[in-house]
């Protein structure tokens, strides 16, 4: 298992609420690199590995079980089995509402819009849209993102500026650095540029309709393919504010702390910091009956205990927590972004 997870102490093999180590699907876009295989220890051959898709059930990149007695079957299998882990609210069976991913930017990604809900259900058979949040875990100086347009335009003038190679000073560049945190809702114009390390939480989508793209070429000399149409016609062509961050307020429990970054109709986020070296009650932990909850772990190690068993975790882990779980207690020093559907 990845990073050398293992579940230890096992003596009566829990089938019921516990949590629940993913294995993810890789991605390897041309703009990827390698700081996912170097930061995150993911021993995956894909080069370059763009994204590790932590947690999913999205067919074109599902996450596999990589602990406990559903050890190798997909995430999805295990949610058609047991619906009740998902929650009271779940919406379809078997599937999530949400994607995690890491996402290593060597180059810069294309300019890209998603679809919201109405569209994509009604021009992509059905399909959610996406409205995604990024956490920057790391970031070179003078890194940037694309999040909106400096001023107000109309589909003629966009369709011009791409054409004559114009459309990048139309374009509103932020600034990043480690722990920003950005919400770029459906319609948003918007890329993630290079040396960039993010953490994203989206809508299970993989619906991205591509306005440039550099006149780059893929590894067989083509350009990938635009999708100007349907990006102009869901994208919000008003200009934008730049992006500020918000207030964050850290609220502290015994042996650990948690922060909201984003809650929104789709997640929430909060980011958790456990410390338990100096306590001799350990951080306890779990789910109610109305969510799932996904730990993913962007820093430090430590281990889960629940019902006389122990999982280990690493930086670059990514634990499934089931609805109404059971009894846990975290142990290390280490840093999750813990999202809820």
């Amino acid at each position: 298992m990845t990073n050398g997870n293992t579940l230890l102490n096992n003596e009566d093999t829990q089938t019921g609420n516990a949590p629940i180590l993913l294995k993810p699907a890789a991605m390897h876009y041309l703009w990827g690199g390698r700081r996912l295989k170097d930061d995150y220890a993911k021993e995956i051959s894909t080069e370059p590995l763009a994204e590790t898709w932590e947690c999913s059930t999205h067919p074109n990149g599902p996450s596999i079980v990589a602990s406990g007695p559903f050890e190798g079957m997909t995430l999805k299998q295990v949610l058609s089995l047991h619906p009740e882990f998902v929650g009271t609210h779940a919406s379809v069976e078997g599937e999530l509402p949400i994607l995690i991913k890491f996402i290593d930017a060597k180059k810069d990604l294309s300019i890209q819009v998603h679809p919201d809900d109405t569209y994509a259900r009604e021009q992509e058979e059905g399909q959610l849209g996406k409205s995604e949040m990024w956490y920057v875990l790391d970031a070179e100086k003078d890194a940037e993102l694309i999040y909106g347009l400096h001023y107000d335009m109309d589909a003629e003038k966009i369709r011009r500026c791409i054409a004559d190679g114009t459309i990048e000073k139309y374009l509103r560049r932020v600034p990043v650095k480690k722990d920003d945190l950005f919400f770029v809702e459906a319609g948003t114009i918007h890329a993630i540029g290079k040396g960039c390390l993010i953490a994203e939480v989206q809508e299970s989508s993989d619906l991205t309709y591509r306005l440039y793209d550099y006149n780059r070429l893929d590894i067989n000399g083509q350009k990938r393919p635009l999708h100007i149409e349907k990006a102009l016609s869901v994208a919000n062509l008003k200009s934008s504010a730049e992006p500020r961050q918000p207030m964050r307020v850290l609220k502290y429990r015994q042996g650990y702390g948690t922060e909201l970054l984003c809650r929104c109709k789709y997640f929430q986020v909060y980011r958790m910091l456990v410390n338990t070296e100096r306590c001799r009650s350990l951080a306890e932990y779990r789910t109610d009956s109305f969510s799932f909850c996904v730990l993913l772990c962007i820093s430090g190690c430590g281990c889960i205990q629940f019902a006389g068993s122990t999982l280990l975790f690493f930086k670059g882990d990514c634990i499934f927590v089931p609805a109404d779980s059971l009894e846990m207690q975290i142990h290390g020093r280490a840093q999750f972004l813990e999202i809820k559907g």
